[in-house]
């Protein structure tokens, strides 16, 4: 399930950004006097009461100015607030209700969303009476914040958390579609992709970088089961986003749809080849133990000979080495040259990812590899590996019991992972491992 999103907006100067960085817990966006400093949305993961969402940062709406920076400022909180789940409407109580609180209201209700509407600036409980003119505003009863000593945030989260999108429990019990995000950078087919195997054109399909600014789910059958699949936004190397771009948002949708996929197709072009953009969104897939597989797509339009598709697999290993556990396939999803081995490498890719190993025949093979190639020692003192179990899957964590994990050197660690994957696959989805230290008297 991915987070829920809560976007800040407002006229500005209004203390967006102070209260942002607030909850975030760390200054992230730049905090000063002058209208018009937070550009794009800065975004930051958050949790309040066992709630975790995703809080954003937006430029200052100023709904009558004709300059173009504050314009496309306004147009960026404007995606924020159709995208998110809940906003939060920030007015300055020292200043009181202006008419660009009002114009912002307007486009507030357009919206549809949840409305929060935060006064801030109330540094003492003394001027919590200044909340109330801006009940005129019609947007429900103002909750009066100070976002410089922290006045009332407790409130006003638990109002925030109170307006996300319910989950019936009954719903949390039922079997769940397999979710399948399509990543990649701008203009490398993901929408072709994605329309291919659907078998219709679900998703609009454009040759300009950009066309898809959401993360857009839809779900299908595949010989009898039940899938989600996500196509979403390119992701840009961030100095290529420009300010005045709609990109910034876009971007926080692809990564959420990383976050709550259980299969992520990486969508490469076989004309570029691997990208420094294309190794950070394999890097984020990766970290975030997601099943994977890497599409070559408009593998059609490259001139090939002999050794070329040897040549391609080698240097794709070589830029992606973190991600060897997953498969490569190379594609056109312009004329549908193998898309048909996409569904069964993602139905392999997620039961590795949810495979879980019996305790009695993971410690049988990590016997044999001890017995083969001797733990590191160090100081006289050897690794001693006492025993093993999976203790998670989605991806599979195996906890391993030993003497002293400063003895567990990397190479010999990923040594065993080899040796995991030898005896029992594992294809298409990263593995983890904890290290637990249990000392006994003979060590």
């Amino acid at each position: 399930m991915a987070k829920p999103l809560v976007a800040v907006v407002g006229r500005p100067n209004v203390g967006k950004s102070t209260f942002f960085n607030k909850i975030a817990g760390r200054r992230i966006a730049i905090v000063e006097d002058t209208p018009g400093v937070t550009r794009d949305r800065v975004y930051a993961d958050c949790e309040w009461q066992n709630h975790t969402f995703t809080l954003i940062d937006t430029g200052g709406i100023d709904p009558n100015s004709t300059d173009p920076l504050l314009r496309q400022m306004r147009y960026q909180a404007e995606i924020a607030m159709e995208t998110c789940d809940v906003i939060l409407f920030f007015t300055d109580g020292r200043e009181g209700l202006t008419a660009d609180d009002e114009n912002v209201a307007d486009l507030l209700r357009k919206s549809g969303k949840p409305v929060l509407l935060v006064v801030n600036k109330i540094d003492s409980p003394k001027m919590l009476n200044d909340v109330y003119e801006f009940c005129n505003l019609g947007m429900g009863d103002p909750i009066g914040v100070s976002s410089i000593n922290m006045l009332n945030f407790g409130d006003l989260l638990d109002e925030i958390v109170k307006r996300f999108p319910h989950i019936d429990e009954e719903d949390e019990d039922t079997v769940k579609p397999v979710e399948i995000a399509v990543v990649g950078k701008p203009n490398v087919g993901k929408s072709s992709l994605v329309n291919r195997i659907l078998g219709e054109d679900r998703v609009m399909v454009s040759d300009i970088a950009g066309t898809t600014r959401d993360a857009i789910d839809t779900r299908f059958t595949d010989n009898g089961e039940d899938f989600v699949i996500i196509d979403t936004a390119g992701i840009r190397r961030k100095r290529a986003i420009e300010y005045q771009s709609l990109e910034r948002f876009s971007v926080v949708r692809s990564l959420a749809a990383i976050d709550r996929c259980d299969v992520a197709i990486l969508l490469l072009d076989a004309q570029q080849g691997v990208t420094e953009q294309d190794t950070k969104i394999a890097g984020y897939i990766d970290e975030q133990g997601k099943a994977a597989i890497i599409a070559v797509n408009k593998w059609d339009a490259l001139d090939k000979d002999t050794g070329t598709l040897e040549q391609y697999t080698k240097d794709v290993r070589q830029n992606l080495k973190f991600m060897e556990y997953a498969p490569i396939l190379y594609i056109s999803a312009l004329t549908g040259q193998r898309v048909n081995r996409v569904m069964p490498a993602v139905r392999e890719a997620y039961q590795q990812y949810a495979r879980r190993v019996t305790t009695g025949l993971l410690n049988d093979v990590l016997t044999d590899a001890q017995a083969a190639f001797q733990a590191p020692s160090m100081s006289g003192r050897r690794l001693k590996i006492y025993y093993a179990a999976q203790t998670g899957t989605k991806p599979p964590v195996f906890s391993f019991f030993i003497n002293d994990e400063k003895l567990m050197h990397f190479s010999y660690e990923r040594y065993l992972e080899n040796q995991l994957r030898k005896a029992f696959g594992f294809e298409g989805t990263p593995i983890r491992f904890e290290l637990r230290e249990k000392k006994k008297d003979e060590d």
